[in-house]
């Protein structure tokens, strides 16, 4: 069994694999983060490897404790992945972007991939159907958006996630939410259709903390899954084994 640990910019996600069997999903702080692994090996004693991918604050320090435990693999730019890396900065390329588009190479052969994630910021990630990694965007996610309309202003107010049934809002926070979740749509719109005008034989992975919320409100057909990166982390690491 594999789990695979994903450390975001707020939060940190993991999940258990048998083979390609996704078995559960986990969530937790990092404060929490030693003790949570601890039970999941408790519950899964079958685990043998642990495989990170960390783009928040938590470095390899943090799972020292765990290595008399399991097998600890840190996903890292010299790994062995299934596409060629265009990007013209590679060593300043997210692991987690690396990680979803190794995922949609293997999970989706021989297509033009965008995937987009919809958490903390907004990824766009996109791979050519003969396997090329060529860059993609970063833009603020959905919370980052509420956060800076409050910060960065003298009376607007901190509002939680909420999905609007409107397009003019006439109060201010319905203002506000027509204007951070509308604009995010049309955003992602925006782009899926810049890419549709450019590529053929195209699909659209939906991934992140925020891709259901975000979903409904896209006129383009997509795969959601919130779980990709998860998954795409199982699937790397199976990769790096077979060719290292």
């Amino acid at each position: 069994m594999i789990l695979t640990i994903d450390v975001g910019n707020t939060r940190i996600k993991g999940a258990v694999f048998e083979n390609d069997t996704f078995l559960e999903q986990f969530l937790f702080e990092p404060n929490a983060l030693q003790n949570a692994i601890e039970n999941i090996l408790i519950q899964y004693p079958d685990t043998t490897h642990l495989v990170v991918a960390s783009v928040g604050k938590l470095g390899e320090e943090a799972f020292s404790s765990l290595a008399t435990k399991v097998s600890i693999h840190f996903v890292t730019h010299t790994d062995a992945f299934p596409f060629l890396n265009a990007y013209a900065t590679p060593q300043t390329l997210g692991i987690d972007r690396m990680v979803l588009a190794a995922g949609a190479t293997l999970c989706y052969p021989a297509q033009n991939r965008l995937v987009i994630d919809v958490g903390t910021c907004v990824t766009y990630d996109f791979i050519s159907q003969d396997d090329v990694y060529l860059g993609g965007a970063i833009s603020p996610g959905l919370r980052l958006r509420y956060e800076s309309l409050h910060n960065y202003t003298a009376k607007l107010p901190l509002l939680a996630s909420e999905c609007p049934d409107y397009f003019i809002g006439n109060s201010t926070a319905n203002s506000i939410h027509s204007g951070v979740v509308n604009g995010l749509a049309h955003e992602i719109d925006g782009f899926i259709e810049e890419y549709r005008t450019r590529y053929s034989n195209f699909i659209i992975i939906l991934t992140g903390g925020d891709a259901e919320f975000l979903a409904k409100r896209l006129k383009n057909t997509i795969f959601a899954n919130s779980n990709f990166l998860l998954e795409s982390l199982n699937q790397t690491f199976q990769y790096k084994i077979k060719n290292d």
